[in-house]
Order: C-alpha cells, then sequence, then structure tokens
C-alpha cells in the first residue's frame, strides 16, 4: 500500500469507497475472492463477488460455498459503518447472523449489500442482503454489530 493509500486508514480520515475498493483488490481475502465495489447510496454499499471455480463448495452443483458469502457480506456491512460516519476509524465485528434463503446460482456474481441502520457512541447496526439476479429474490439476509474502537468522531 503507498503512503498515500495507507493515510486515507488513518482514524478520522474522511471516507471514500473508491479508495476502500482499491485497497481490496490488494489487500487479504477480499482481493483473493476478487470483491469489486458495485454501489453505494448515503448509509449503504454494495460489493460484488464473482463466481470463480475456486469457491464453489460442490463442483458438481456449481454452488458457491457459504464462507465467501459470509466474508462478502461482512466486508459490505463493516465498509456500510464508515459510509454513514463519513470517516474511518477501526471497528471490530461483534455479531453478523446470516440467515440462508436459498443457494446462489452457479456462474452468478453475487452482489452484497450492505446497510448501517444506527450508530450509537460503542456501537453501529448493520441489516444486508445478498443478491444474484434480483435484490427481490435473496441469497441471504444478514444482521449485525460492531464495537466502534479508536476514538470520537472527528470535529
Amino acid at each position: 500500500m503507498t503512503a498515500s493509500a495507507s493515510s486515507n486508514f488513518e482514524p478520522g480520515a474522511p471516507f471514500d469507497f473508491a479508495t476502500i475498493a482499491d485497497a481490496m483488490k490488494t489487500m487479504g481475502h477480499s482481493a483473493w475472492l476478487d470483491m469489486k465495489r458495485h454501489a453505494e447510496g448515503p448509509d449503504w454499499v454494495e460489493i460484488a463477488l464473482p463466481w470463480h471455480a475456486d469457491i464453489v463448495a460442490d463442483p458438481e452443483s456449481g454452488v458457491l460455498a457459504s464462507g465467501p458469502i459470509i466474508s462478502l457480506m461482512d466486508n459490505a456491512t463493516g465498509i456500510a459503518v464508515w459510509k454513514k460516519r463519513g470517516y474511518f476509524l477501526p471497528q471490530v465485528t461483534v455479531d453478523l447472523r446470516v440467515d440462508y434463503m436459498r443457494p446462489a446460482r452457479p456462474g452468478a456474481t453475487v452482489i452484497g449489500r450492505g446497510e448501517c441502520y444506527k450508530i450509537t457512541r460503542n456501537f453501529a447496526f448493520v441489516r444486508g442482503t445478498a443478491y444474484d439476479e434480483s435484490i427481490d429474490d435473496p441469497v441471504a439476509h444478514v444482521v449485525g454489530s460492531f464495537i466502534l474502537v479508536g476514538g470520537e468522531v472527528p470535529a
């Protein structure tokens, strides 16, 4: 990561989804999973998880494993917290409940939409949907919380 990119992750730095998306291309499991920025709004983001054979649970059916979908939704909901706050501060996933509705369609990109709907002094509360063809036909729903660490709201 370059010095200018790392400065975007300093506590209190303004949040920019494009910068986070660039980091996702080169860092950790999001890079290995090939996650990509898809869309965003005032308190939500969408991340795309392209289908590839390395993340398939059953080679005969082509159905994705659950782990990459959990990772997708942890990323999407966590980034949604930064989006709503408007700046970067460290946070930790405390709880992320995943309810699977159906398997993702073989060969389809899964979109993870994460929304932060409430922030208190110490916690952020999130919800989200993983889908492939339509958000009205979800692969999974999530609900969770993050503990907020690393300081107070910048002035």
